[in-house]
């Protein structure tokens, strides 16, 4: 069984510190037995960043807006309604969470600036817009950190794009969303959301980057727990999504066929 002191070594041992912003992406299935279960997990993760560094839970739950046969509000600030598995459900409702106000891609964040850090999301227009929670990463110089999953859970990848103005991206037109607020005040709040004609899940496809992030060196392996964990820079990864897409515009990222080398090493080259 992992300790929480063991959860905090095998995140020095991968050069993660707690000065840090960082989102991440967990599976705890491929974590393993951790003291005090998933919420033990969590609260040990909060505790590394807790003084002086930030960490990001997304606690999304676009699905509801997907779905024709779901009435009620998108989001609900007072739920552990997620549709992204269990730390972001017990993230939605932790009791140190300041919680964002986005009807689809909200998120959980906690530490240092965390109230600040989710300030004004309810006015963004996108699922992940480069001015809003996703966006800042890059503008903090963030981390994503993918514990027992890989690129295909980087939501990230997708606030990219949208910095990129990569074309059939998002929906033409806003859809309605609603959040309920706990006070149970409802807000409505039109979205354009990630639709790509001719592909129906653009980011079953973002693990073809891989090659290329690590090339630039974007990437530093280590674990927590039992999970294979993958420590990414956000500025780099963006910037060799961006090489590539000015080199090959018609990369779309619409299939499984791996980058060609060329493609791999344009993205790292300085």
């Amino acid at each position: 069984m992992f300790t929480k002191a063991d959860i905090h070594t095998n995140l020095r041992e991968m050069g993660v510190k707690p000065t840090d912003t960082v989102i991440m992406h967990t599976s705890m299935k491929a974590i393993g037995d951790v003291e005090g279960g998933a919420e033990g997990f969590l609260d040990a993760m909060i505790d590394y960043f807790a003084k002086d560094g930030l960490l990001i839970v997304p606690t999304h739950t676009w699905a509801r807006a997907f779905d024709k046969n779901y009435r009620g509000p998108t989001m609900e600030m007072d739920s552990d309604y997620t549709c992204i598995g269990l730390i972001p459900s017990i993230a939605a409702v932790h009791p140190r969470a300041h919680r964002s106000l986005h009807a689809t891609h909200s998120v959980a964040a906690f530490g240092k600036g965390a109230e600040a850090y989710i300030a004004g999301e309810v006015m963004i227009d996108t699922f992940t817009s480069e001015r809003g929670c996703y966006g800042k990463l890059y503008e903090m110089g963030g981390k994503v950190l993918l514990v027992g999953v890989g690129h295909n859970r980087n939501t990230y990848l997708h606030s990219c794009e949208e910095r990129m103005d990569v074309p059939n991206r998002l929906s033409k037109e806003p859809f309605p969303t609603t959040i309920r607020l706990r006070s149970g005040e409802i807000i409505n709040r039109p979205l354009r959301g990630h639709m790509a004609e001719g592909c129906s899940d653009v980011s079953a496809h973002y693990p073809k980057f891989e090659p290329a992030f690590r090339r630039a060196g974007a990437i530093t392996d280590g674990s927590i727990g039992n999970a294979p964990t993958q420590l990414c820079d956000c500025v780099t990864m963006c910037h060799v999504m961006q090489k590539i897409h000015e080199a090959h515009p018609d990369e779309l990222c619409f299939d499984d066929i791996p980058l060609s080398p060329e493609l791999v090493e344009l993205g790292a080259a300085n």
